[in-house]
């Protein structure tokens, strides 16, 4: 499908994507591309035989790439574009992983001036709580979704062949306005990771003083797991979604008084209202996910 595939940035994503790649034969050479200080990473990427090569000079990198793409923390994309514009090749596609599009499209924009019409943004929603290419494996998209958001200039052609490629790495791809891509993942994996964060900030330093986290349940552990995700990684996210998290922060703090308020007044056939709303809310989303 491609002869030359180039990631940029080698870690978890970067990392399943060239392994997926190498399972089911969509290129003939994968390369790598980091700085200085992620030489020891792109080298466990070669020896794991996650890459067959890699380069701290992005010429080098790109050179005859038909396909690039963009695995780094959304916070990187614009300098990343900066990178990339000197050697920007027409005949190639390139692609990113982040959990954030609006931004991604934005910064093409301050970059080129405009949105490349062989740039197509995607965001497979699939990843770990653990980074680096050590924590890749092949099969992480495989029954994953995969949203692509392009511009309105987006070549049609490069949309379909990035459709085959995440479809062969085992994703259900949807197309999707990146605006719209962006208010709903601030709502269904944004927002919750705040809320984890914000738990278990609240609960370690509590824990300081007494034995919390000695008899936390296993409740505890499933609910707060996405706690233990790259920081870097959601400091980005969640900056380049802001605007999109914050009035989700707002109501969610509405329905947090709503229920110190029922607990205040003892109302308890609210409160029992309210836990059975959101335990049928809930089976909606399993039957959803399930089908």
């Amino acid at each position: 499908m491609f002869n030359k595939l180039c990631i940029i940035g080698v870690g978890l994503i970067g990392g399943s994507i060239a392994r997926a790649a190498k399972r089911h034969g969509l290129c003939k050479t994968i390369v790598g591309f980091g700085r200085e200080d992620d030489l020891p990473n792109l080298q466990s990427a070669k020896e794991l035989g996650v890459i067959d090569s890699y380069y701290v000079d992005i010429a080098d990198a790109v050179a005859d790439a038909d396909c690039i793409v963009i695995a780094t923390p959304v916070g990187a994309i614009e300098s990343v574009f900066g990178l990339l514009k000197p050697f920007w090749n027409e005949n190639a596609i390139y692609t990113d992983v982040g959990s954030t599009k609006g931004n991604v499209i934005a910064a093409a924009e301050r970059v080129f001036g405009f949105v490349p019409d062989n740039l197509v943004p995607a965001h497979p929603i699939a990843g770990a709580e653990q980074s680096g290419v050590t924590a890749s494996v092949a099969g992480l998209f495989i029954n994953k979704r995969l949203i692509i958001t392009p511009d309105k200039a987006t070549r049609l052609d490069a949309v379909k062949k990035m459709q085959v490629f995440w479809g062969q790495l085992g994703t259900q791809v949807a197309i999707m306005d990146a605006a719209h891509h962006d208010a709903v993942l601030a709502a269904t994996s944004h927002l919750p990771h705040i809320v984890a964060f914000a738990m278990v900030d609240m609960l370690g330093h509590k824990d300081e003083q007494s034995e919390i986290f000695k008899y936390a349940a296993s409740g505890f552990r499933d609910f707060t797991r996405i706690a233990s995700s790259d920081p870097t990684m959601w400091l980005d996210i969640c900056t380049a979604n802001k605007n999109e998290i914050i009035p989700l922060i707002q109501q969610l703090k509405v329905e947090l008084d709503k229920i110190q308020q029922l607990l205040d007044s003892n109302d308890h056939q609210q409160l029992f209202n309210t836990f059975t709303y959101a335990g049928k809310a809930r089976q909606r989303f399993l039957d959803l996910f399930e089908n």
